[in-house]
């Protein structure tokens, strides 16, 4: 039976991400200018997803710059909560607008991932909630499985303490879900999708079962990560541009639409559209759009839309608002791993 539907939950404030979110969303943030969300709306629509809700929290607005979807052959709607609800909570809201199999995923973080391949494993195997799981090296802030031969998880445990760390698979947030699944959600009340109902769902005997993903998976709730993403997708989508004039480039580099990099040399960087690099030096920078950079040095560090920095300044281990201002010969060292 063809899977047409997904619930995409972008309703958390990214506050790890501060500043950079106190102006948008994090879904929003740019990964080589198109909106994180776009990959993964992407990979939903590669796998024959029809429609797409997007279930809104924060800055709920702005989410709608994502547009109708027809960029990518999809329905894109919005569904707004009046109060956080959880991520099982929001999937509770849509109840009687949904299919009897859906997918469902976190829309907090960065996912190029091959979505019909979890679909035919979940149909395959009879699964009441299939969860794509990823291996990390420090598991104890996700959501961590215990999988039998099968597949079939057998323990599910939320952010574990160092000594309750039992496996190193974690969820990694796209789900395939039965809807019957929903009854077990109480109406009109916060409730999580994995801390609380996978719990239940497994204690009453039901199969959940595991999919190792497989395609680019990242949380993106750090500006380390951010930064990764972007340049992961630099080197993924062979993305080459060589507008850059009398310039020295290294490692993964991105140029936007409308950029100018110029007299500078840039490594591990991303530029974004409509930003200016003159006579600098960047490494492992994510400078985003409509920024001007002039004989400045940028190292470990993001620039907000619309940041400018002057002759002489330097910006290390930080992230900057939009729009600010570093003057000339001013240097920030915020200690932040970017």
């Amino acid at each position: 039976m063809k899977v047409r539907q997904a619930v995409v939950m972008v309703g958390g404030k990214g506050t790890r991400l501060m500043p950079l979110t106190e102006t948008k969303p994090k879904p929003i943030l740019s990964v080589v200018d198109k909106p994180c969300i776009w990959y993964l709306i992407r990979s939903l629509a590669r796998a024959g997803i029809e429609e797409v809700i997007l279930a809104c929290g924060y800055k709920p607005g702005m989410m709608e710059e994502l547009g109708d979807g027809s960029d990518l052959g999809i329905r894109i709607r919005y569904a707004y909560e009046d109060e956080p609800m959880g991520t099982a909570g929001a999937m509770k809201l849509l109840e009687d607008q949904l299919d009897d199999t859906f997918v469902a995923s976190n829309g907090d973080v960065f996912a190029d991932i091959d979505v019909a391949e979890e679909i035919g494993v979940h149909q395959d195997t009879d699964a009441k909630i299939t969860i794509a799981l990823t291996p990390v090296d420090n598991p104890c802030e996700f959501g961590i499985a215990r999988v039998d031969a099968s597949g079939r998880i057998s323990e599910f445990k939320e952010k574990p303490k160092p000594e309750e760390v039992f496996s190193n698979l974690i969820n990694a947030g796209v789900y395939v879900l039965q809807k019957e699944v929903l009854s077990r959600v109480p109406p009109n009340q916060f409730f999580d999708f994995s801390k609380d109902l996978v719990p239940i769902i497994l204690s009453e005997g039901g199969r959940v079962q595991g999919y190792s993903l497989s395609g680019i998976w990242m949380d993106v709730g750090r500006p380390y990560d951010l930064l990764g993403a972007n340049l992961a997708m630099a080197k993924r989508e062979h993305i080459r541009d060589h507008r850059a004039e009398d310039a020295c480039i290294r490692g993964d580099f991105y140029m936007g639409p409308g950029s100018k990099v110029a007299n500078s040399e840039l490594i591990s960087s991303v530029v974004l559209a409509g930003s200016k690099v003159e006579n600098s030096r960047l490494e492992r920078a994510l400078v985003m759009r409509n920024c001007k950079v002039d004989g400045a040095r940028i190292i470990n560090s993001i620039l907000g839309d619309g940041c400018i920095v002057k002759h002489g300044a330097e910006v290390l281990n930080a992230v900057l608002a939009d729009n600010t201002v570093v003057e000339s010969g001013q240097r920030i060292d915020e200690g932040r791993r970017v």
